[in-house]
């Protein structure tokens, strides 16, 4: 019986278009920090370290602190230089970065029904971002006062999507095995990859994202409305029934 329903961030329960408001928001960054790097290298830097916490598999290490290692490596800045300013930069300037974003009430009604059936609940969101980033967005989907279980920070977490050390990781956090989670996600790759540690799975049909392969067994599939619809159903909503791809 499924006991833990974990919902993605960006493209889920926050409308958004990813790969737009990244592009946004690392040219909100890089002049902010001009002072300290020049934009040419700061943001090969902070792909770079980016990538480094996403290959990561080293359980020891929190993806925060896989990417402090290398952005620093590849900048030869010391964490006093330049940590002070992203600090400052996502109390201040993130904020303003909401009118990139969209808003669906399905997003808080989804959350709030699978509350209601009791399951446990948590945001599983790729943990690239730090804890200040991830609760400003969540609060633009109108879900950060929600009694979730765990939302997946980077200072907090040891893996990134799409490792499926990630979703065991969530799955341990939560108490529940696997095989007792759904994954509900708009991304092939990132999200639908949880199905290879047995989790269940919902692909959402709003801002999809497929990259084409690699691809993965989906159980259900369809809007945040679909989905509120199921969950309504009650706590047998979810046992496997409709393998679509």
């Amino acid at each position: 019986m499924i006991k833990a329903c974990l919902f993605d961030l960006d493209g889920t329960l926050l409308p958004l278009d990813t790969d737009q408001f990244v592009e946004t928001y690392l040219k909100a960054l890089a002049p902010y920090v001009a002072h300290i790097i020049p934009p040419d290298k700061l943001v090969p830097a902070i792909w770079k370290a980016t990538m480094a916490m996403i290959e990561s598999n080293d359980g020891n290490l929190t993806n925060e602190q896989v990417f402090e290692q290398e952005f620093l490596r590849l900048t030869g800045l010391k964490r006093e230089e330049i940590w002070p300013a992203f600090d400052r930069f996502y109390e201040i300037e993130f904020p303003k970065l909401r009118d990139y974003a969209g808003h669906n009430p399905a997003a808080r009604q989804a959350v709030q029904a699978a509350l209601d059936q009791g399951y446990k609940v948590a945001v599983a969101t790729n943990p690239v971002f730090p804890k200040t980033a991830i609760l400003e967005r969540m609060r633009w989907a109108g879900v950060d006062d929600l009694p979730f279980e765990w939302v997946t920070v980077y200072e907090e977490t040891h893996y990134c999507k799409p490792r499926p050390e990630y979703y065991l990781e969530v799955a341990e956090y939560l108490s529940v095995k696997p095989q007792e989670c759904v994954m509900v996600g708009n991304d092939m790759q990132e999200d639908m990859v949880a199905s290879t540690v047995g989790m269940n799975t919902f692909y959402l049909t709003e801002y999809r994202i497929d990259r084409g392969k690699p691809v993965y067994p989906v159980d259900q599939e369809g809007s945040l409305s679909d989905l509120i619809d199921l969950i309504c159903k009650g706590r047998g909503f979810f046992e496997k029934k409709s393998i679509v791809k």
